[in-house]
């Protein structure tokens, strides 16, 4: 959902030792004028993060503020590193956004390879993309792209993914 032709209200969906990407994506897409406006949970309040490590956050706590965030955003971005594919709550949101009918776009942070891509990934994606400004902002936007490798190259679809604009 674009409030104007340079606002995207997205999810962005990473694992938080990659916090780092997410600076990288919204600041190279800033670079290209666009305003990113990111919904996802990236730092916990001392005090939250402390209950977090002590387990005194239930999971359904979670689960319905991700639900708000997630619906409140145009698209999902799945920011791909190393551990990506092995990060529950990852793959719990992208599960979500196809649920609520989510654009589902992958983006390879540098060192991310195609071995690292989340199960639910690889079944929802509407598109994944390499670290390229232009070829992520098309992807966004619902543009009729190939999927591509790491590298930049064209990569076939995982599998056929069904996605619906908001």
């Amino acid at each position: 959902m674009a409030t104007d032709n340079n606002r995207r209200h997205v999810f962005i969906s990473h694992h938080h030792q990659d916090d780092a990407e997410v600076t990288k994506l919204t600041n190279l897409l800033g670079k290209q004028g666009v305003d990113v406006r990111n919904s996802s949970i990236r730092t916990l309040k001392p005090e939250n993060q402390r209950r977090w490590k002590e387990g005194r956050v239930k999971d359904e706590t979670i689960r319905r503020l991700l639900r708000k965030k997630i619906s409140w955003a145009g698209t999902v971005i799945v920011l791909v590193g190393k551990e990506t594919h092995s990060r529950k709550w990852v793959d719990w949101e992208i599960k979500q956004a196809h649920q609520q009918g989510k654009r589902i776009v992958g983006i390879y942070v540098r060192g991310g390879t195609q071995a690292d891509l989340p199960p639910s990934l690889k079944k929802y994606a509407s598109d994944i993309k390499a670290w390229n400004a232009e070829g992520i902002l098309e992807a966004i936007d619902g543009s009729e792209t190939p999927f591509e490798t790491p590298e930049g190259t064209v990569s076939p679809p995982i599998y056929t993914a069904t996605a619906t604009k908001c």
